[in-house]
C-alpha cells in the first residue's frame, strides 16, 4: 500500500513524524481505494489509507487491529458489519501514530474496548498537543504492560510488548488459531522505515524484537505489515520479517564501522543504497536510507 508522497514535506522530526504517521495528503478529490482480503481462519486485512488494518471474525466475536483515518475507517467498519452481525468486541492500536489511530472515533461507538500498551496513550496525547488535534482524539481505555490475552469463540487473541522499536510502545498482535500475526509498523516491507526516535524508538531493540517474533511462531505464520512499497505485499512470511531485521542489522553495522573510522554523521548518511538491500526504496524525499542511518548514528552515539 503506497503512502502519498505529498505528505512528506516538512523537515523537523515532528513534521516528519506527522507526515509518516498520518498527515498524508490525498490528491484533490481523489478517494482512497479500499480493499478487504481474507487470509485464513477467519482473519483478514483491510487496506485503504494508512497502516494496514487486521481483523478476525468468529461465530460470536470480531476483533480489529488499527483504525487508519476516519474516511477509510468508515469503509472498514461498514465492510466488517456486512461480514458479521455481532458487535466488534475489541479494537487494538499497535502504536500511537495517526495513520493507525485517527479512525478510533469512528470505531469507538461500535467497539467494547480499545486496547494498547500502557505507554501508548501518553505518546498519543503528546503528539495531539504538538499538532493541536486533542479535540479529535479517542484514546485506548484497556492498557497492559507486557501481555494481553482474550479467549474468544474459536480464536485466542494475544498482544505482546517487546520493548521500544518503531516507537516506544509498539505491540505485536496474534490471532493464534488462524496463525496470523499483525506486526504494525514493526515491519515496512521493502521500504526505508520511519524510526520515531523522539517518541521512544530504538533500532537496536527493534532488531532484537524481530528475531524474537520469528522465533516464537511456526514457519507457516502469515505476518501483516504496516506498510509496503508499491508492488510489494502488506502480508508476508517469516523470511520477509527476517529480511527486514537483516536490513536493520546492516544499517547498524555500517554506522558502527563509520564511527570507528571517525566519520561524521554527514559522511555516514551520504549512502544512497545499502549493499545487499537494493530492493529497499524510499517512501519520500525525507524517509530515506540516509534518514535511517542518521537515526542509527544518533542512537549509537548516545550509547557510546
Amino acid at each position: 500500500m503506497e503512502i502519498s508522497r505529498r505528505g512528506f514535506l516538512a523537515v523537523s522530526s515532528l513534521a516528519i513524524g506527522a507526515a509518516c504517521a498520518g498527515d498524508l495528503r490525498l490528491r484533490a478529490q481523489e478517494a482512497p481505494a479500499t480493499k478487504f482480503q481474507d487470509l485464513r481462519g477467519g482473519a483478514g486485512i483491510f487496506t485503504g489509507r494508512g497502516g494496514t488494518i487486521g481483523w478476525v471474525i468468529t461465530r460470536d466475536n470480531t476483533v480489529v487491529v488499527d483504525s487508519q483515518y476516519p474516511d477509510t475507517a468508515k469503509a472498514c467498519l461498514a465492510g466488517l458489519r456486512s461480514r458479521a452481525a455481532h458487535p466488534i468486541d475489541f479494537l487494538l492500536n499497535t502504536h500511537h501514530h495517526v495513520d493507525h489511530t485517527a479512525g478510533n472515533p469512528i470505531f469507538r461507538p461500535a467497539v467494547t474496548q480499545i486496547v494498547a500498551q500502557r505507554g501508548e496513550p501518553a505518546l498519543q496525547r503528546r503528539y495531539a498537543v504538538q499538532t493541536s488535534t486533542t479535540a479529535t482524539q479517542v484514546y485506548p481505555d484497556t492498557l497492559f504492560d507486557t501481555d494481553w490475552k482474550m479467549v474468544l469463540t474459536s480464536e485466542t487473541v494475544l498482544a505482546h510488548y517487546y520493548g521500544p522499536g518503531h516507537t516506544g510502545a509498539d505491540i505485536v498482535v496474534t490471532f493464534q488459531n488462524a496463525g496470523v500475526v499483525h506486526m504494525g509498523d514493526l515491519v515496512w516491507n521493502r521500504w526505508h522505515p520511519f524510526v520515531d526516535r523522539p517518541y521512544g524508538a530504538s533500532i537496536v531493540n527493534w532488531v532484537t524484537t524481530l528475531g524474537q517474533v520469528t522465533a516464537r511462531y511456526p514457519a507457516d505464520t502469515i505476518y501483516i505489515f504496516g506498510h509496503a512499497k508499491p508492488g510489494a505485499s502488506v502480508t508476508g512470511t517469516q523470511a520477509d520479517v527476517l529480511h527486514f531485521r537483516d536490513y536493520f542489522t546492516a544499517v547498524l553495522d555500517y554506522v558502527r564501522r563509520g564511527m570507528e573510522r571517525g566519520q561524521s554523521k554527514d559522511e555516514i548518511t551520504k549512502l544512497d543504497v545499502l549493499p545487499g538491500f537494493e530492493d529497499f526504496e524510499a517512501p519520500s524525499k525525507t524517509l530515506t536510507l540516509g534518514a535511517v542511518l542518521g537515526v542509527a548514528y544518533d542512537e549509537l552515539n548516545a550509547k557510546a
